[in-house]
C-alpha cells in the first residue's frame, strides 16, 4: 500500500478572503503564492518563505454564514511549528503589537512552548516551539 509521506497544503474557507488573507499575511507572516478563480469561490495560497508550509483560503460564493466552531465534525484546528520557545515568545510579543487576542505562552518541562489564537473567522490556531518529537517529524507519529 501507497503510504502518505506529508501534508500538501491545508484549506481554510472563509467568510472574507481580503480579511483573512490580510490576517494572515500579518499575524504569522505568510506571502501570497497564487490566487485562484473558480466556479464559485475565489482561493489564495498562502506560503511561508523559507519552510514553504502552505495554506490556503477559500471563500465560497455560497456558504452558511454560520461562524466556525471546533465541536462540530470537521476541523478542530490549526497547529503550526516554529523552531524554538523563543519564536513562541517573539509571537506572543508581536500579537500584542498588532492587537491580536492571544493566550499566555503555556511551556513545558519538556522545552516546548506553545501560544493559541483565532483567525477572524474564529478557527483556532495553535503554534508551537521546541524540539519535534521525532515520530512526528518522520510522519510517524503514534507508530
Amino acid at each position: 500500500m501507497t503510504e502518505v509521506i506529508g501534508y500538501h497544503h491545508l484549506s481554510l474557507s472563509v467568510t472574507d478572503l481580503g480579511k483573512s488573507t490580510e490576517w494572515y499575511q500579518q499575524v504569522l507572516g505568510l506571502d501570497v503564492a497564487a490566487e485562484i478563480e473558480g466556479d464559485g469561490f475565489r482561493r489564495t495560497r498562502l506560503r511561508a518563505p523559507s519552510s514553504g508550509v502552505t495554506l490556503t483560503l477559500t471563500q465560497h460564493e455560497r456558504h452558511s454564514g454560520e461562524s466556525f466552531d471546533e465541536r462540530r465534525p470537521g476541523m478542530d484546528h490549526v497547529a503550526l511549528q516554529v523552531a524554538g520557545v523563543d519564536d513562541v515568545q517573539a509571537l506572543k510579543d508581536q500579537f500584542a503589537q498588532l492587537g491580536v487576542d492571544h493566550s499566555e505562552v503555556k511551556a513545558s518541562s519538556g522545552g516546548t512552548a506553545m501560544i493559541t489564537l483565532r483567525d477572524p473567522d474564529n478557527i483556532q490556531i495553535e503554534v508551537f516551539g521546541g524540539p519535534l518529537d521525532p515520530s512526528i517529524a518522520s510522519g510517524r507519529a503514534g507508530a
